[in-house]
């Protein structure tokens, strides 16, 4: 029996020994003499420990505690001394306890039956779950790696023939490599999904740390001939992992640079919400997406680019719920995208 088990006990039998008390005369009646209606009060504070049992112990708790107050008064009843009216009476009042353990502990134990059953239920739907998300991704990892393999085996076998021009094997050692990287990045996408470093959270400029991500890809965004529009206002801070939110920009601006056709603007801003609240706005003018591709952004391996593992933008969300954020996107096809980012101010 457990410490929290034996406590429950303990009070259980405190109580009843405070009822058994009262029905032999030895509180009450000490107070305000012999009177029925101590007699009568006695029969219904029987009920309390009753209760309490069955429902901390369920339906055996209950029948332990009725057979215990019924021993503990069989003394008063078999005694002699009460009249034929009241001994009917105590064996009335005893029937009743068996009764409310009975009816008591049937109702706790069905409803801690039907409590273990669902999580039982929910146990297996969620093994279920993961045995489809280790399924996923499996294949999608195979898939991913299948593409650059065959590359690499290819490239290979061409600088491995003697025949080859030194300038077509320098091109295809650059291609090996460059095709080994591509995996290396999707075994790193899938390891940060299944299992992601926790963050050393701390003070960050915001603002600062947008900048930095801003300046770093720039010069994809120029060879893409879009233009970085910076709205970010000075001296915004938060409590993050500038690892992470590094991370975070740099994919959702990615994303934005991919869908966006050359020549149009990407906008970033930076700005106070509601409560001292951080909010990051990035939007593009590109292709957008429609209803069902926005309701299934966030669903892990799901995908609307052909080389992509649709991974990214589930893990740039798990990323912003560790740091007690949020991120909405709006979009409609031509219209472009708008993502908001929100996350507390330092300190709240």
């Amino acid at each position: 029996m457990t410490g929290e088990n034996r406590l429950k006990v303990l009070i259980i039998v405190a109580i009843m020994a405070f009822t058994v008390a009262i029905h032999y005369g030895l509180i009450l009646n000490q107070i305000f003499g012999p009177s029925h209606w101590i007699h009568a009060l006695h029969g219904r504070f029987c009920y309390i420990p009753i209760v309490i049992a069955a429902t901390w112990f369920g339906l055996r708790g209950g029948l332990y505690a009725a057979a215990g107050i019924s021993i503990l008064v069989l003394p008063i009843i078999l005694g002699g001394h009460l009249s034929e009216h009241n001994v009917a009476q105590e064996w009335v009042e005893i029937i009743f306890y068996f009764a409310i353990a009975a009816l008591t502990g049937g109702l706790i134990d069905r409803e801690l039956n039907l409590r273990h059953k669902q999580e039982r239920t929910q146990l297996q739907l969620e093994r279920s779950n993961k045995l489809s998300m280790v399924g996923q991704m499996a294949a999608s990892v195979a898939h991913e790696i299948k593409n650059p393999l065959a590359s690499i085996k290819g490239a290979l076998e061409i600088i491995g023939d003697e025949s080859t021009p030194p300038e077509d094997r320098r091109e295809f050692r650059e291609t090996a490599i460059k095709e080994v990287r591509r995996i290396d990045g999707t075994i790193s996408e899938f390891l940060e999904f299944a299992r992601p470093r926790q963050g050393r959270f701390e003070e960050l400029d915001l603002s600062d740390a947008l900048r930095t991500s801003l300046k770093q890809i720039e010069v994809h965004a120029s060879k893409a001939g879009l233009q970085l529009v910076d709205r970010i206002k000075d001296d915004i801070h938060i409590n993050g992992d500038r690892e992470k939110i590094h991370q975070v920009i740099l994919n959702l601006l990615i994303n934005s640079i991919q869908a966006s056709a050359s020549g149009s603007a990407i906008e970033i801003h930076l700005d106070r919400g509601d409560g001292g609240a951080a909010v990051i706005t990035i939007r593009d003018h590109g292709k957008g997406m429609n209803a069902e591709e926005l309701a299934r952004v966030f669903e892990p391996f799901y995908s609307t680019k052909p080389t992509g593992t649709g991974l990214g933008l589930p893990i740039v969300k798990g990323i912003i719920e560790s740091h007690r954020g949020d991120i909405s996107l709006d979009s409609a096809p031509g219209h472009g995208t708008t993502i908001t980012i929100t996350f507390p101010g330092y300190g709240g």
